[in-house]
């Protein structure tokens, strides 16, 4: 019997990675502050590429060019996701630090009544109502439509002429521009049926977004349960309602509450359809079937349209609280997934 030998050879040392970046930013620092921008990059940018070519070389000359190869897709890899991540924190930040400096107890449970765009104060607090009724409106329809229509495909609908074409639109549907939504619902409800602008309307719009996410979502949770859970259920005379509700839809739920809260906080920052079907109030509107309401995002917009410094800061302290509004959701979606997953032995 014989044996491969297992190829060993020099390695690069623990310390190669830190002793490159930090002379790689050292080079950008010394290219930044002598505004020098070699064949017109950016230093930084300069630095990022000078980084990835010496710890590449490096390794190409001390271990080969297979682990010069995988260090260099790494680094590509790694510096692929920093470059995404870098606006996305700069937003965060920029955000948390506006916005923070304008959050009390006033701004969240103020309103706009009788606040000029160039007077201090005002809040949030019928913003944050109406974002609650119509985002609430829009889960309380597109839930149980998004589940029954994700098992139907999965379950019943397999190979079925039917199913593909409900796949086929809900595929169209996930692409629908936003304010397409908000104009469809305008026209057909608010035009045709003679409907007010409302919160439900509103909701409506909302619901179009949502039930597309619903679906795929739940339908990825459904497929990946073992079919030997339902083949089992099935052998011991169980109908097949019954090994859906009680035996599929457990084992997935944890992954469907997830796909849910998702989708929620997806629809939650939406501000074209809002404009068109429910458009803007300046106080509080308890009552969604029946009149304007306001909602985070276009608090936001229509005080980032007054361009004064007051309803700037505002629009800051707005934007503020919808991102902590959908980070709870974020953060109640993987709490909920965690407690209702199943147990594993």
């Amino acid at each position: 019997m014989t044996t491969v030998p297992i190829l060993t050879g020099r390695r690069l040392p623990r310390w190669s990675t830190p002793v490159v970046a930090a002379a790689a930013i050292l080079v950008g620092l010394v290219l930044q502050f002598g505004g020098i921008s070699p064949l017109g990059l950016a230093p930084a940018l300069f630095a990022a590429i000078g980084f990835i070519v010496a710890r590449s070389t490096w390794s190409w000359i001390l271990e080969g060019r297979r682990h010069a190869t995988d260090r260099l897709m790494g680094s590509l890899v790694v510096g692929a996701l920093l470059l995404a991540l870098v606006p996305l924190v700069w937003i965060l930040i920029t955000v948390a630090i506006r916005g923070y400096s304008v959050m009390n107890t006033e701004f969240i449970t103020g309103t706009m009544r009788n606040i000029g765009p160039r007077v201090e104060g005002g809040g949030i607090g019928h913003a944050f109502v109406g974002t609650l009724q119509q985002v609430g409106i829009a889960a309380l329809i597109s839930l149980p439509i998004g589940i029954m229509t994700a098992i139907q495909l999965v379950e019943y609908g397999r190979g079925k002429t039917l199913s593909r074409w409900i796949s086929f639109f809900v595929d169209v549907m996930t692409g629908v521009p936003s304010i397409v939504a908000g104009l469809f619902i305008y026209t057909a409800v608010i035009l045709t049926f003679g409907f007010s602008q409302s919160g439900f309307a509103a909701g409506l719009a909302l619901t179009i977004l949502m039930i597309p996410v619903v679906v795929r979502s739940t339908e990825e949770m459904l497929r990946i349960v073992p079919n030997s859970l339902r083949e089992g259920a099935l052998a011991l005379g169980i109908p097949k309602w019954r090994v859906i509700t009680f035996v599929v839809l457990p084992t997935a739920i944890s992954g469907i509450i997830t796909g849910a809260m998702l989708a929620i906080a997806r629809v939650a920052g939406e501000t074209a359809p809002l404009l068109l079907t429910t458009f803007l109030a300046q106080d509080v509107n308890f009552n969604a079937f029946d009149g304007s309401q306001t909602a985070l995002p276009t608090f936001i917009w229509d005080q980032i349209s007054r361009g004064t410094a007051p309803a700037i800061d505002r629009a800051w302290g707005g934007a503020y609280a919808l991102i902590l509004f959908v980070l709870v959701l974020y953060a109640a979606a993987r709490v909920i997934a965690a407690v209702f997953a199943p147990a594993r032995e």
